[in-house]
């Protein structure tokens, strides 16, 4: 077979196609990053770093840019590839995401785990490690992948977000505590934001529902709610609307029981004042 003819004289490696194909896009409309960041809603600094290749950005920015320049898929055609790992964005994970992109409100209930939109890098780094078993450049792609995902709360038109966290979860810590520490100041800082909610369920509410499901809802433009309900093995979109509808009722008694937004956010910041004052080992 002879060699594939090279048309473009643009990089072959998708990573570094990525980042031509937006600085390419960009400049051919004689847009500066400050506009394109005014107009998306992000801040400049981000198409900065995706142009240099530092960065991928999450899926919901290429798709953004994707409907800006009016070349939608492919530039999220090209996220995806530039990830190196195809196997991960198979069908349902892939299509959640898109969902996930296109929603104008999520509601969240977490019974072990942060939500991957509200982890640190440190978190999502231990995390999938220990958990996942991914290691080095694996590693280092799979933490920047959902690091980048945390993009969809901000910008222009960010969806309203919900989470209510298991005290477990925090009472979970990180090995490294001022890594912990990090993490529980950077729950503190995204609370601050208009679209942002952090509840807690404390140990004291007692037994409850929903207290070993991981499930995210999505308010979707057509009026539509879905559910995606995760475990440490799989995840599932559910759709059915009586299914939607048993797990948002369960999701409405956890949240009677959960403290109200601001009691949580002194709840978080105790944590933080305990895990400030526990002795270095």
């Amino acid at each position: 077979m002879p060699t594939r003819r090279v048309v473009t004289g643009r990089s072959q490696e998708p990573r570094k196609r990525f980042a031509e194909e937006l600085k390419l896009l960009r400049t051919d409309r004689g847009l500066s990053l400050r506009k394109l960041g005014e107009a998306l809603g992000w801040d400049w600094s981000l198409f900065s770093k995706m142009e240099k290749g530092e960065t991928l950005g999450g899926p919901e920015v290429a798709q953004a840019l994707d409907q800006y320049y009016g070349t939608a898929p492919a530039l999220l055609a090209l996220w995806e590839l530039a990830l190196g790992d195809p196997t991960q964005f198979m069908e349902p994970y892939r299509r959640y995401m898109m969902l996930e992109a296109e929603a104008i409100s999520l509601w969240h209930y977490a019974p072990f785990l942060l939500p991957g939109l509200l982890q640190t890098e440190a978190y999502s780094r231990t995390l999938m490690g220990s958990g996942d078993g991914f290691e080095g450049a694996e590693l280092a792609r799979q933490v920047e992948a959902r690091l980048g995902r945390r993009a969809l709360l901000e910008g222009k038109g960010a969806p309203t977000f919900r989470t209510i966290l298991s005290e477990t979860v925090l009472r979970t810590p990180l090995p490294a505590r001022a890594e912990w520490q990090e993490q529980l100041e950077w729950l503190l800082t995204i609370s601050d934001r208009r679209n942002v909610v952090i509840q807690v369920v404390p140990h004291s509410a007692g037994l409850y529902a929903l207290a070993n499901t991981d499930v995210m809802f999505l308010k979707l433009t057509d009026g539509r709610t879905v559910a995606w309900v995760e475990t440490a093995h799989s995840g599932e979109i559910v759709e059915e609307t009586a299914a939607v509808d048993r797990l948002q009722h369960r999701y409405d008694l956890v949240r009677d029981l959960a403290l109200s937004p601001a009691d949580s956010r002194k709840f978080i910041l105790r944590t933080l004042e305990e895990a400030s004052c526990e002795p270095s080992i």
